[in-house]
């Protein structure tokens, strides 16, 4: 039996909820930039040693919350284990990012996709029960997966990409064979995330890096529709509490409306967006998560406090005029860089945490 939640800040605000203050976690807040993290890679040998390993991803997972007074935990794993687990071969050379040593280009390598045995992904469910154990209530622990359309053009492409050359060249050429690779996609993530929630994930995330890098009327039609057919299959509560859903496409703020009404709960925004016209925009159908430039925090601690309270200014005070309430949850518009000095991110929660209260306050 899992301990009941000390600080449930993070799941009311993404439901819309009335809070005390605005939560914050940050996209990537387990890794490189802390020395803690680097010394336990070191000993697990390799990211797939780390991230394989429920002792090792539990450790890093918990390592930012010492350090930080941060609302929620996310899983420490990758958004590439599902396409791991079809046998695609995934490996991390050390500063080359991910490589898959099977491409899906043609049609005898569609042809022999299918949505993976979960049990292959067993470790990263392992992981789930072992870090919701270790947290203890303290907040809650939020699980992931990559979108269809981003795995895809991982799998595609066979690891990191500047132009997307290989990917859109089978969406414009063979759109049927971009389809096929998407609907397993999109079965074996929804999959995915009900097993991570059955295993102890109280919220989840679908992160769609990739989204933004299609044409409009091509988002739509391979990255949002995909996503949507996951949200659509991903349960919305489990043991008696409701799991909030969060989808996160970069460079996704020119399709707001239409991300606004895939079927998440939260929708997340990366630093181009502006948080009180997404607000506007948006209404009461969704939550908003973000959005500061990940970049802010190489400047002075100072200037760091000046950039969080102008992100929230922009949202403004989550209490509207008729009575309801706006959820916003703090984040970057990215991930954390691996170069950011430690000490600004305690600068950045603890304003977060100081001026949203204030904010609160009746004029």
């Amino acid at each position: 039996m899992n301990a009941p939640l000390q600080n449930d800040t993070f799941l009311r605000a993404c439901l819309r909820q009335p809070t005390e203050y605005t939560p914050v976690w940050l996209m990537r807040q387990a890794g490189r930039y802390l020395p803690e993290y680097r010394e336990t890679r070191a000993k697990a040998g390799s990211f797939m040693g780390l991230a394989t390993n429920r002792d090792y991803a539990t450790e890093v997972t918990l390592q930012p919350l010492e350090r930080y007074d941060l609302d929620a935990a996310i899983l420490f794993s990758d958004i590439l284990t599902v396409p791991d687990a079809m046998g695609l071969g995934l490996s991390f050379a050390q500063g080359e990012g991910p490589k898959f040593a099977k491409q899906v280009r043609d049609e005898a390598a569609v042809a022999a996709l299918a949505v993976p045995d979960m049990d292959k992904l067993r470790y990263v469910f392992d992981a789930v029960s072992s870090i919701r154990k270790a947290l203890n209530g303290r907040v809650p622990l939020i699980g992931f997966s990559g979108s269809p359309w981003t795995l895809a053009c991982y799998m595609v492409e066979g690891g990191g990409s500047d132009d997307y050359r290989q990917v859109k060249s089978l969406m414009y050429a063979r759109p049927d064979l971009m389809h096929r690779i998407l609907a397993i996609n999109a079965e074996a993530v929804a999959q995915y995330l009900n097993a991570q929630i059955e295993a102890g994930a109280q919220a989840v995330m679908l992160f769609d890096s990739w989204g933004g890098v299609l044409a409009d009327g091509m988002f739509q039609q391979f990255s949002l529709a995909y996503s949507r057919q996951v949200l659509a299959r991903v349960k919305t509560e489990h043991e008696g509490q409701r799991i909030p859903r969060l989808l996160f496409t970069r460079g996704g703020a020119l399709w707001l409306d239409e991300i606004a009404d895939a079927g998440a709960d939260v929708v997340g925004l990366d630093w181009t967006a502006n948080l009180g016209r997404a607000r506007a925009r948006v209404g009461d159908r969704v939550a908003l998560q973000g959005n500061l430039d990940p970049n802010v925090l190489f400047a002075p601690p100072d200037a760091v406090r000046q950039q969080v309270r102008a992100v929230l200014d922009s949202f403004g005070n989550p209490h509207r005029a008729d009575g309801g309430w706006d959820g916003h949850v703090f984040n970057l518009g990215h991930g954390i860089s691996q170069f950011t000095p430690p000490e600004h991110v305690t600068a950045l929660v603890d304003e977060v945490h100081r001026y949203s209260r204030h904010l609160r306050q009746p004029v």
